[in-house]
């Protein structure tokens, strides 16, 4: 049997937008791409990418435009949240606290990543917000059961 909404919310993962067009929600789903590609073009986020994945942290750092990136987690995260939403199945109650606690922990690894150092070495913009994803899901989940039980 095919689960529908891990499909989508792995195509929203590779790309905002894709999960939409699953879902059949062609608007939005071209929007959420057209955004993601502006914000990608003009924050120069691919070149940024590069530089990370050939350790060339510093050239990530000065190539990316911070003020056009700021924009990327929110609308990352939301197009993942609002696929996996409108997904058929089941919607938990507030399943949507992870995600905005990552799209939250994500800015924040990005304000900091050019001058946090772990282990010694700038992780940049790339790797930095990659890491904060951990801790956003984690404390999103966290809230979301202690909201779960006490709401019970």
């Amino acid at each position: 049997m095919r689960n529908k909404k891990l499909e989508v919310l792995f195509w929203s993962i590779a790309f905002p937008g894709f999960g939409q067009v699953l879902n059949q929600q062609l608007i939005k789903g071209i929007t959420l791409i057209i955004l993601e590609v502006t914000i990608n073009v003009f924050s120069k986020f691919n070149q940024a990418i590069l530089f990370s994945f050939i350790g060339e942290i510093d050239q990530a750092i000065q190539v990316v435009d911070y003020q056009w990136l700021m924009f990327y987690p929110c609308v990352y995260f939301f197009g993942i949240w609002d696929a996996y939403k409108n997904a058929e199945g089941e919607n938990p109650p507030l399943d949507f606290l992870p995600f905005v606690f990552s799209a939250f922990f994500v800015t924040l690894g990005l304000m900091y990543s050019y001058r946090t150092e772990v282990l010694g070495y700038i992780l940049g913009p790339v790797w930095l917000p990659m890491i904060f994803v951990i801790p956003g899901i984690a404390i999103g989940l966290f809230i979301r059961k202690i909201l779960i039980f006490y709401n019970a």
